[in-house]
């Protein structure tokens, strides 16, 4: 009897522990996720005044005492009759998208050289993408508009081996956006494709090689389907901040470089107009939010798919 209830008050300590352990994350994104969203949500739904705060309490107290909610959806629907939102946020896509294509082009086969490398020399690769994040985000975009404009370094070092004639007009324009966003977030695309390569077994590129297949269909067959995970991790990690990305369009854009974060900020500090920023906000998480949770659940379903035919 005691040998049970000795098993019994270990189990019931393993579960607590389980859960404890749990729970931590899940009150981190309660605190400084789910918190905030909700705060936003409830700014969203109200409309902008001239006081502080600049937008209408949710509860307002009606003259009998009592208090009623107070909510008005008239900002998502500005946002639907007025253009410019729909264009900015198709403007954004692009700008993240292309930004993260170029960032995988880039980025993985640099990652499997550092994988594939020695392991002395692996760790100085290593080093030497990491030592960016050392030096501070806006000092670095600062430094790119100084090698972009037009008396500046790229422009003097084209002109001194001959290739241009007269200096390019690169700064202030959706080009250079591209390049400070490809260089500020290539890291975060190498070091998940890395890894994932890494990991890779190589007895399974010998076993191909072996088979009569050549580089290409083996890197085709073989080395891109296993690194998959990493390319999704990595160009989500590329994507989801680009889109959302204020500075480097604020310093490198041009008037006609449309992001949502520059839109986010105007109405907030340039137009004063909480509500409409709030519905801003709430539109452009949920553009990545749902996308990504289908994306899940969709990749949770092959998998229990594939284990089942594996049982089978």
């Amino acid at each position: 009897m005691s040998g049970l209830l000795i098993n019994l008050d270990n189990s019931f300590r393993e579960r607590l522990w389980k859960n404890l352990v749990i729970a931590i994350p899940y009150l981190w994104l309660l605190l400084f996720f789910l918190t905030p969203f909700l705060i936003v949500l409830k700014i969203s739904l109200a409309d902008p005044i001239i006081a502080q705060p600049p937008f209408t309490p949710f509860f307002q107290e009606t003259v009998d005492g009592s208090f009623s909610i107070y909510a008005t959806f008239d900002n998502f629907l500005y946002l639907f009759q007025d253009s410019l939102y729909f264009v900015t946020y198709l403007s954004s896509v692009k700008l993240a998208f292309i930004s993260t294509f170029f960032a995988l082009i880039i980025g993985y086969p640099i990652a499997y050289g550092i994988a594939r490398s020695p392991q002395p020399t692996r760790n100085i690769l290593l080093l030497m993408i990491v030592i960016p994040f050392w030096i501070s985000f806006l000092l670095r975009v600062y430094a790119w508009m100084g090698i972009l404009k037009t008396k500046g370094l790229l422009n003097g070092f084209l002109l001194w081996i001959g290739i241009i004639d007269q200096p390019l007009d690169l700064l202030y324009t959706d080009t250079a956006v591209y390049i400070g966003m490809i260089y500020s977030y290539l890291p975060f695309m190498i070091l998940p494709l890395y890894a994932n390569l890494e990991k890779l077994d190589i007895r399974l590129l010998e076993a191909a090689s072996d088979l009569g297949a050549k580089r290409w269909q083996v890197f085709k067959d073989v080395t891109l389907p296993l690194s998959l995970p990493g390319i999704i991790a990595g160009s989500l990690l590329v994507f989801i901040p680009s889109i959302g990305e204020y500075v480097i369009p604020a310093l490198l854009g041009g008037a006609d470089t449309l992001m949502i974060g520059r839109v986010l900020f105007d109405e907030f500090f340039l137009n004063r107009d909480w509500p409409v920023a709030s519905a801003v906000a709430i539109v452009l998480v949920l553009l990545l939010v749902l996308p990504i949770v289908y994306f899940q659940k969709r990749q949770s379903q092959e998998s229990m798919q594939n284990s089942s035919q594996a049982v089978t």
